[in-house]
């Protein structure tokens, strides 16, 4: 077995590791453990004697102190799972070494290019070896580059005693991408001070702020009646539910905003003529954004329900993440830190905010302040996902280098 971070990244992504925000169960889905168990063999196999798998799909492992002096605990973090919006069954990774610039055209659905001008960042690739689908399936960059880099860094500090750095506990979680990959962490046994995701996109990248996340289910009660006497009787669930959908502001949606502009995103529909159930996500950088959304959104309901006087409805919000930088910036030698390594790793450090969150927005909440760093993947769930071999080298310089810098300003 060999070990670079492109061989890891090729073991992990051929298994598939789907959550599924359906399943009530902790992982959402057992073949998450398939992987989880690798991962632990690799672990002990490099030394890391407390490597586990726990009963809810979490890997834990510690990587001990070689110094003398007290240096804060830190955490690298990477989820198992990928994301349910497009298939991670059978992926058949391509290689595209050397690159040299154009489309990449994938092999098993021509369809699916990567174009240049939907992936600028592909300009910075020139002479890098791509990794790709086949284009049926998603790549799973997202995380298991980020599982993959902190695997090499932890063998990196494990065969080289004269990087000197201190305790490193080593967290891979399941379910990331529904939600719930900070469910069932134990902060107490993890025992850490502070914490990176190593869950990002565009090498040299470092993010202390994600949106704030907050869910809202919407439960229309219609009016069933057999269609041959409907008339001036039946109000169809189903219709209700789509006149709501319909009736969503354009220019409140995923597809036509960017920045720090929050949104309004339906996200699954079922039901009957008697009764329909919408789920939606609401997304803002801080939680007045969510509470304006969340109000207009209700008020959006409320107006086209007043046309059905026979139905009814429920409007429950959920929240599901906060905006990690409060927390953060309580606690700035985390991000600084990451600056330096990134730095000392040969790039130029760029900070930003995600449009989205990770399982650092919960573990932060939690206790655990938690930034998070590039792992050098693009086009996340979908067929058209890539990264690439040299990126992916750099995010191991980087955490080996934050090892360092801990030990070295403690």
């Amino acid at each position: 077995m060999t070990d670079t971070v492109t061989d890891r990244f090729l073991r992990y992504v051929v298994i598939d590791t789907q959550s599924d925000a359906s399943s009530s169960t902790q992982p959402t889905t057992q073949k998450q453990l398939d992987l989880g168990r690798i991962l632990v063999a690799e672990l002990l196999e490099i030394g890391l004697t407390d490597a586990h798998l726990d009963e809810h799909g979490y890997v834990y492992a510690t990587i001990p102190s070689n110094v003398d002096k007290d240096v804060p605990v830190i955490c690298f973090c990477s989820h198992m799972d990928t994301a349910p919006d497009f298939t991670g069954t059978n992926v058949k990774p391509q290689h595209v070494l050397n690159y040299q610039g154009g489309d990449i055209q994938l092999t098993g659905d021509t369809q699916q290019i990567i174009r240049v001008k939907d992936h600028p960042v592909l300009l910075d690739q020139i002479g890098n070896d791509i990794i790709t689908t086949d284009g049926t399936t998603l790549l799973g960059a997202d995380d298991k580059a980020g599982l993959a880099e902190i695997m090499t860094a932890a063998q990196i500090l494990m065969d080289n005693p004269d990087i000197k750095h201190g305790t490193i506990r080593i967290l891979f979680t399941p379910d990331e991408e529904v939600g719930r990959g900070a469910d069932k962490v134990d902060l107490e046994k993890l025992g850490a001070q502070f914490a990176y995701t190593v869950d990002g996109e565009t090498a040299g990248h470092i993010e202390d702020e994600t949106f704030s996340a907050d869910g809202v289910e919407i439960t229309i009660q219609g009016v069933a009646i057999h269609p041959g006497f409907a008339k001036d009787k039946m109000e169809n669930a189903i219709k209700i539910a789509s006149a709501i959908i319909a009736a969503l502001p354009k220019n409140i949606a995923p597809e036509t905003t960017e920045g720090r502009e929050g949104f309004i995103h339906p996200v699954n529909i079922t039901g009957s003529m008697e009764k329909a159930t919408l789920a939606l996500i609401i997304r803002d950088f801080n939680d007045e954004g969510l509470a304006v959304k969340e109000a207009m959104l209700e008020d959006l309901v409320k107006k086209v329900i007043s046309d059905f006087p026979g139905s009814s409805y429920k409007f429950t919000v959920k929240q599901q993440y906060r905006n990690m930088k409060a927390i953060l910036d309580r606690n700035p030698e985390i991000v600084e830190n990451a600056i330096e390594a990134i730095r000392r790793a040969g790039m130029k450090p760029v900070r930003g905010s995600i449009r989205g969150g990770t399982d650092g927005s919960r573990l932060s909440y939690m206790g655990l302040p938690c930034a998070n760093l590039f792992a050098g993947g693009h086009a996340f769930h979908s067929p058209l996902e890539w990264v690439s071999r040299q990126d992916m080298e750099r995010a191991v310089k980087t955490i080996v280098e934050l090892a360092k810098i801990w030990e070295e300003r403690a």
